[in-house]
């Protein structure tokens, strides 16, 4: 499911236009994104949580050439699925 399918789905069953779901759904990971970048992690009991980790410097290697290359500290943001959510999939 892409992001259009997605809002025509939340259009569907909230009985709002296109246009409300678009704004609905932009305004939600809009709010997910700035809580990430603020260091908050966001929690939605039973579906999941959204949360960033931090990676340590690495050594790593070139696939091309064989060099060995120094990888930066990074942040990834990722996600967790809650209990409810698990079991719904499974």
């Amino acid at each position: 499911m892409n992001k259009t399918q997605l809002i025509e789905k939340i259009a569907i069953d909230a009985d709002i236009t296109k246009a409300s779901a678009g704004r609905a759904l932009d305004a939600f990971m809009g709010a997910v994104t700035e809580s990430l970048v603020a260091g908050e992690d966001v929690a939605l009991v039973g579906f999941g949580t959204f949360k960033v980790s931090d990676r340590a410097a690495r050594t790593g290697r070139n696939p091309q050439t064989g060099a060995v290359i120094q990888i930066a500290a990074s942040k990834a943001p990722g996600f967790k699925a809650g209990k409810t959510l698990k079991d719904t999939c499974n």
